[in-house]
């Protein structure tokens, strides 16, 4: 007998695969094949989107860039509207990030399985730890100098994204190994800018693998803030009196928000710095490392001009962000 429809319950969950309660389960989907198709074809991937929520304020902890699990469970049913007796239902388990593929990619591309950065450089002021994000699952251990560290992973989905600290003295290359802790899946230069006039600003985001990246601005910046308001006329006349004051306005002055904004500059960077700044401005959380908070901030510049040495001799990034709340 052909396939008629099916009937998917999506359960999204924290915690380790599989290990989902009644209460997991978001939806209930159900679907008809079309006559002139041989198969179903039922896309989840916003709907668990939803479901992920991402918690920064410059901690890189467990989870603070989320992924969950998704495990579908799928009932066919054929022409007759009967449940298929064997192999019915069947289920399926996913691991969700928050990433995107591009359209060269193909439809439904397989991202980064161990480094989840896609450029080989960082730049990191002086004496300042940085980050790396990797997905433990690929990853058996990585090499900063002479230090080597496993990479352990207990299988909770908090754990998948994890994050190397680069020491904040540390002007060894970042090597990342594969599970079989001999085959080299990436090499990552840390650079060390010396910045004795500006103060850096860090900018950190979620990249297309969704994991939190960070991007510093080295040089100089700009703050503005544009107010709006709206206006109304009084009377300000002392009947009683037949008189009215002078220090008093005519203009009443209310609803007074500001929204501010500031202007980086990353300093010359290499050409290899071109990717970073492209996922930032097409990232949907970002944040600055500003005044001494994690303020949540929206990249107000809607072009970006890929630099290269040949054309710009030295590259310089300037990137205006509004900040994504009023005064």
């Amino acid at each position: 007998m052909g396939l008629k429809r099916v009937i998917v319950d999506l359960y999204i969950y924290t915690g380790t695969s599989g290990n989902y309660i009644s209460s997991d389960k978001k939806y209930t989907i159900q679907r008809e094949k079309l006559s002139t198709r041989s198969n179903i074809l039922i896309e989840i991937s916003e709907l668990v989107r939803d479901y992920i929520t991402v918690n920064f304020n410059n901690d890189y902890s467990l989870g603070s860039s989320a992924t969950i699990w998704t495990t579908a469970v799928v009932n066919y049913f054929d022409e007759n509207d009967i449940a298929f007796t064997q192999n019915n239902p069947q289920t399926f388990t996913y691991l969700a990030f928050d990433g995107y593929g591009e359209f060269e990619d193909g439809i439904n591309p397989q991202l980064s399985t161990n480094a989840l950065i896609t450029r080989d450089l960082i730049y990191l002021p002086e004496n300042t730890a940085g980050k790396i994000p990797i997905f433990s699952e690929g990853v058996g251990k990585y090499v900063i100098g002479s230090t080597t560290t496993q990479v352990t992973d207990s299988g909770n989905s908090n754990q998948k994204i994890q994050y190397i600290t680069v020491p904040s003295n540390n002007t060894d290359d970042v090597v990342i190994y594969a599970t079989d802790d001999t085959t080299v899946v990436k090499t990552i230069k840390v650079n060390r800018v010396c910045e004795p006039k500006f103060t850096p600003i860090k900018c950190s985001f979620i990249n297309r693998f969704g994991a939190i990246d960070d991007v510093w601005f080295f040089k100089k910046s700009t703050e503005n803030f544009s107010v709006t308001d709206k206006t109304y006329n009084r009377n300000i006349i002392d009947a009683a009196n037949l008189s009215y004051s002078t220090n008093e306005g005519q203009r009443e002055r209310y609803n007074v928000n500001a929204k501010s904004s500031i202007a980086l500059n990353t300093g010359f960077v290499l050409e290899g710095f071109n990717s970073a700044i492209e996922e930032m401005f097409l990232s949907e959380n970002v944040w600055l490392r500003f005044e001494g908070k994690t303020l949540s901030v929206i990249p107000k510049t809607k072009s970006f001009t890929f630099k290269t040495s040949i054309n710009d001799n030295v590259i310089n990034h300037t990137v205006n962000f509004d900040f994504a709340f009023d005064k």
